[in-house]
């Protein structure tokens, strides 16, 4: 797997990206819920955990599908995407 980050060229902001297996679209609403995992290993505490950090400092962050079919999570100063 491939990880991209960039800056949003529209936007304040930045993205990370991937060329994975993305994430089904009934799954998109959950992601970011605390203990919210598709891994039998994981905690489900790591989007909940970015999201936190990232309103702490006033910004917003947004899942997207990446351009491979992967996951985008973009990092902007707006409160609206």
């Amino acid at each position: 797997m491939t990880v991209r980050v960039g800056p949003l060229g529209d936007r304040d902001g930045f993205y990370v990206a991937d060329d994975g297996p993305g994430i089904p679209p009934d799954e998109r609403p959950r992601i970011f819920e605390a203990g919210y995992t598709t891994s039998s290993e994981g905690t489900g505490f790591g989007l909940s955990v970015v999201m936190s950090v990232v309103n702490a400092h006033g910004w917003s962050v947004w899942f997207v599908e990446s351009d491979d079919g992967g996951a985008r999570f973009e990092i902007t100063t707006e409160s609206d995407h």
